[in-house]
């Protein structure tokens, strides 16, 4: 992965909404010493493949954390209907750019190797409008579980689908061992891939981005990412071997802060 391979001008954005269902505030949470967010954008820096990072906030409080820590931010409309909205602001307002990453701002151990990875990936698939990552799902019950979505690929690595239920379904049974992980010397392993919720978008799709209305798929399984797929965009999709753990409870976080206190 060398940036002499990707011509194209690559920047990060990280949309930051201060409210947050299920952990109230949660980008603002500090117990490390310094706010979530900042964990996140200071991740999101070891892109080697990305000119910047940019903040999309949404509340004076949260520019002023990208202030203290020295943040490219900028303040997006409070009523935006979702985080690829605002990266679409930050989009036509910047037209140098060819490239722009959607980094979810609850990933405080994004890997800067996924991201180049993710740039790599849209760079260099000419009919995809956007790149998106996946990786094996490796226990049943993440598997049936509806908040873990799940995508298909074609043999071009292109999105079919991605549903929150089971796909494909196994008519003849699971591939499973007695100890409830997947058994991964199946040759069907790598059909159950777990979607990522991180995202590269050409920047002539994001400056469209309101001219396309919410469609019937996506309403049925609130997925956003179906919308896409149903206007006729296509998606690539990577896959990466583990999944870095988002932040949605407070027993993610707390798990966060053990895993900062060994490093």
């Amino acid at each position: 992965m060398h940036a002499s391979n990707t011509p194209l001008r690559a920047q990060i954005v990280i949309p930051a909404r201060l409210a947050s269902t299920r952990l109230a505030e949660k980008l603002l949470l500090a117990q490390t010493g310094k706010p979530l967010i900042a964990h996140t954008y200071q991740a999101a820096q070891r892109s080697r493949l990305a000119s910047g990072v940019t903040l999309a906030v949404d509340h004076p409080r949260l520019a002023l954390v990208a202030q203290q820590i020295g943040a490219d931010w900028v303040m997006t409309d409070p009523l935006a209907a979702s985080g690829t909205d605002r990266v679409a602001e930050v989009a036509i307002a910047r037209p140098e750019v060819d490239i722009f990453v959607n980094v979810q701002g609850d990933e405080p151990e994004i890997a800067g190797e996924s991201i180049d990875f993710l740039i790599e990936l849209l760079a260099r698939t000419p009919d995809a409008t956007i790149a998106t990552l996946a990786t094996p799902i490796r226990r049943r019950k993440d598997l049936e579980d509806p908040a873990c979505v799940k995508v298909v690929r074609s043999h071009a690595g292109m999105a079919l689908y991605f549903s929150r239920s089971v796909i494909p379904y196994p008519r003849d049974g699971f591939p499973e061992s007695e100890s409830g992980q997947l058994d991964n010397s199946h040759s069907d392993l790598q059909s159950y891939l777990q979607h990522l919720g991180i995202y590269a978008y050409r920047r002539d799709f994001l400056v469209n981005l309101d001219q396309l209305a919410q469609s019937e798929l996506e309403r049925i399984e609130k997925l956003e990412q179906l919308r896409f797929l149903q206007a006729g965009h296509r998606i690539i999709v990577g896959v990466v071997p583990h999944a870095t753990r988002g932040i949605d409870t407070r027993e993610d976080y707390d798990a966060f802060l053990a895993r900062q206190k060994n490093l």
